[in-house]
């Protein structure tokens, strides 16, 4: 039977992700729901995520080293899944009822106020997108009023290198702006997979088959303390 992945959701305290802990874990993935800085860097896949305002996650994002963590997995090729305002904290600043937060800076843009209610979505599938290949006709579900409508690295990408261009999906419709962006390593989900029913399960259940299971135990080499954590398997 192939080894499982091991994938940490960051517990920044902002949030409450049991739904997605049992939802990743649905998809086939071993989770954890920890704040543990070496886990973090050196599970399979890592998991930041947020419903929460910017404003607050990001200062207990950086309280436990998460900029760190996320700028070292990249540099090394290593897989970060960034939803909801995870996402939007991988842009260069969120604006929020007034309030300005510096992002990670990941990527260049903005995140600010779509002047609509979130609901359910539809979107228009890149033909290179892994993640949604197949999934057009699908309903989202989306409960941030705030996204990114621009994504300005695209509008710079030199015509001739060896990168790899992002693959960005955008949302169908009226009010148009980015469902998710698949960035090497670097994964962003506007919709929230854990309440988009059959095609968010889907969605992460093909992330996590992406992963190499090499994280076979925790840094200590043996399964981390989270007996009250809920959805987390060791």
């Amino acid at each position: 039977m192939p080894a499982q992945p091991l994938v940490v959701v960051l517990d920044h305290g902002a949030d409450d992700h049991t739904a997605l802990a049992e939802a990743l874990t649905s998809a086939g993935a071993r989770v954890v729901v920890t704040a543990d800085k070496r886990t973090a860097l050196l599970a399979d896949g890592l998991v930041i995520a947020g419903r929460a305002p910017a404003a607050d996650v990001m200062p207990a994002l950086r309280a436990i080293g998460a900029d760190q963590v996320v700028d070292r997995r990249l540099a090394g090729g290593r897989a970060v899944l960034a939803i909801g305002v995870g996402m939007h904290l991988m842009f260069a600043e969120v604006v929020q009822d007034g309030t300005v937060t510096e992002g990670l800076g990941e990527w260049a843009g903005v995140v600010d106020a779509l002047g609509s209610p979130p609901g359910a979505a539809t979107v228009d599938v890149h033909d290179g997108s892994a993640l949604f290949a197949g999934l057009g006709g699908s309903r989202f579900d989306v409960v941030h009023a705030h996204a990114a409508r621009t994504f300005p690295l695209l509008d710079d990408w030199p015509a001739e290198t060896r990168l790899v261009v992002p693959v960005v999906t955008w949302t169908a419709g009226d009010v148009r702006y980015v469902a998710a962006i698949e960035n090497g390593p670097l994964v962003g989900l506007q919709v929230r997979p854990e309440s988009s029913g059959p095609a968010g399960a889907e969605l992460l259940a093909r992330w996590v088959s992406s992963l190499p299971a090499v994280a076979l135990s925790t840094p200590d080499d043996s399964p981390p303390d989270t007996p009250d954590t809920p959805g987390a398997t060791a």
